[in-house]
């Protein structure tokens, strides 16, 4: 391709496709990530959704948007900028990538930057790039799509891993927990810092790509890292000594440069104590003896570290765990204490890191889950309410004929298993519900999905971007429906409704569904989700209710204050008034779900 006026300086080359920057086509904030240590100015690999721009705003929650991508953004990766979907202003956008980027590592960037803007319409990208912090930003005509972006990442690059259990002791006074923070942070602190000890080892070894494959090792000490130089921002290895150990030396000649799972090609490290490194002399194994100044309790604090870095495979491993894991794991331990300390006089949380490459995206992402949701959720299952509209009265529709689920179900709200998703949750809920209905009828022995791992799954199948993890946006039927196949291998048919007065006219379809299928329907329209469990419908004058279970429900699971509040009930398509429980300017999706005998 011809270089851009200005020079090919100043074009930037693409990795990640076009459509990870455009689609879906509303009003968003893309953050762009590349590796200016390790990959070529103003290169981007990636594309992750702002998680805290609403369509109707100007800019996000930069401080929000920086813890967010300090958890995702695997170490060796950094902020290059920012493309506005529905904007005129490129510029704007770099300038939010500045701000953001400055809030995630506490210091401007050297780098180059990019910022885009889409316009809506035509899904016409704009580009200006800056060369530098400081550097006025100019408009590019041109960009590099990488045509092989996975030779351009992994040709020259490679991925470290670095798995670290701890099991930290906290003392605290029995007579006094008023100080158990201040004590907490001083422990993570201390054992942050305690990772560059002369008596820390780290043994370096290649991956294995066949069992029984013998790999080249190295074991580095805690001496050997602080001794390293500092290091060039581009990574340069030319001023070093031929001596020193790059990454390449633990890869074979030959090595796949395609990214299939989270740690292909990993340089594994493992962490190793050694107190008796380097002592000058033997001596006799001895015991001091401290006394606590008052009774005191030991709380154990129980952590999984699991991190992966992005490196140059020319790069010397000793700078790698220098300037790279060790500031890893020192990040990990801070996002975990964040999590933690809330906790620290209650159950603590049992947080484990995952590493995934999602669907369309070339460079794999870190997520830190607390995995007694699963447990929890599981636990509460047989306190939940069960079946609640069993206890409500006639519909009110004269001779109409009654068409209900086939089963049990339990029902989920607004608030239950201590998430706040008051505002945003009620299709996560709807969809729970409809879980439960599987596994309440023994076809599925899954737990019942947390908002959490709901997401996850949207992820993991590529419809929704990393950074929708652990965000509060709102989810409808087709969303619902994806969630329903990955997990359990179900089908389901999709109808729209124009608006909620055709609503009755889908009555006599919904009551062959309820017959023949007998499963809980969600029905969605604008940000509303609801759980449809049946319909009373006269098919010769047309009069019909449905029976709705409402997840905005907040209150404790009292069945008398749900049935009587009307949380759970039958709804007229008109009541007596006139009325109408569906709103005529509401466009309606109806989602029903399949038995798996049926699919």
């Amino acid at each position: 391709m011809e270089a851009a006026a200005g020079g090919s300086r100043r074009r930037p080359t693409l990795l990640c496709p076009k459509k990870s920057l455009v689609s879906p086509p509303t009003p968003s904030l893309r953050w762009l990530l590349g590796s200016p240590r390790f990959l070529p100015a103003l290169t981007v690999a990636a594309a992750l959704r702002s998680l805290s721009l609403p369509d109707d705003a100007s800019s996000p929650d930069l401080q929000r948007e920086a813890e967010e991508i300090r958890g995702l953004l695997v170490r060796g990766f950094d902020i290059v900028g920012a493309v506005h979907v529905g904007s005129a202003d490129a510029g704007g956008a770099l300038e939010l990538a500045r701000a953001v980027r400055e809030r995630l590592y506490g210091e401007r960037a050297s780098h180059g930057m990019v910022g885009g803007c889409v316009e809506l319409g035509s899904g016409e990208i704009r580009f200006v790039v800056s060369e530098g912090d400081g550097v006025e930003a100019v408009e590019v005509t041109e960009v590099v799509w990488e045509d092989d972006p996975g030779r351009l990442l992994w040709e020259k690059g490679c991925l470290l891993r670095c798995e670290l259990p701890l099991k930290l002791p906290l003392y605290v006074p029995s007579d006094d927990t008023s100080g158990i923070e201040a004590r907490f942070y001083s422990l993570i602190e201390s054992t942050a810092s305690k990772l560059r000890d002369p008596h820390v080892s780290y043994l370096i070894e290649g991956p294995r790509t066949t069992p029984g494959e013998s790999h080249y090792s190295i074991i580095l000490h805690g001496n050997d890292l602080n001794s390293v130089p500092h290091l060039s921002r581009n990574g340069s290895t030319e001023e070093y000594d031929a001596n020193i150990v790059s990454c390449s030396k633990f890869f074979p000649a030959k090595r796949s440069l395609s990214l299939t799972r989270e740690n292909a090609d990993a340089i594994q490290i493992t962490i190793l104590s050694n107190q008796s490194f380097n002592s000058s002399k033997a001596s006799t194994p001895a015991v001091e003896y401290f006394p606590a100044p008052a009774l005191a309790s030991l709380r154990a604090i129980n952590l999984k570290l699991d991190i992966l870095c992005y490196t140059s495979v020319d790069f010397p491993v000793a700078a790698a765990v220098s300037e790279l894991v060790i500031p890893g794991l020192a990040d990990q331990l801070s996002i975990m204490k964040k999590a933690i300390v809330s906790e620290l006089t209650t159950q603590q949380p049992q947080l484990s890191p995952y590493h995934f490459v999602p669907p369309g995206l070339l460079i794999p992402v870190t997520t830190i889950y607390d995995t007694r949701y699963g447990e929890i959720e599981e636990k509460q299952s047989s306190s939940l309410l069960r079946d609640v509209h069993r206890e409500i009265p006639s519909s009110g529709v004269s001779g109409g004929i009654i068409s209900l689920i086939d089963g049990s179900y339990e029902y989920y709200h607004y608030l239950h298993d201590g998430i706040d998703d008051n505002g945003w949750g009620c299709a996560y809920r709807s969809l729970q519900t409809i879980m439960s209905w599987y596994r309440l009828q023994q076809y599925s022995s899954i737990n019942v999905p947390s908002h959490r791992e709901i997401q996850q799954v949207l992820v993991e199948i590529g419809d929704k971007d990393p950074s929708f993890i652990g965000s509060r946006e709102w989810i409808g039927a087709i969303e619902l429906s994806f969630v329903l196949d990955k997990l359990l291998g179900v089908s389901c048919k999709v109808i729209n409704v124009r608006s909620g007065d055709e609503l009755p006219e889908k009555c006599r379809e919904l009551a062959i569904h309820f017959e023949t299928q007998g499963t809980p329907v969600m029905i969605g329209g604008g940000v509303l989700a609801y759980t449809l469990l049946g319909v009373d419908y006269n098919e010769a004058s047309g009069d019909c209710a449905f029976l709705i279970l409402d997840p905005h429900y907040t209150g404790a699971d009292d069945l008398k204050k749900i049935v009587n509040g009307g949380w759970c009930g039958w709804k007229k398509s008109i009541d007596s008034k006139g009325r109408s429980f569906f709103l005529k300017d509401k466009f309606y999706n109806l989602l029903l779900p399949q038995r798996p005998n049926m699919v």
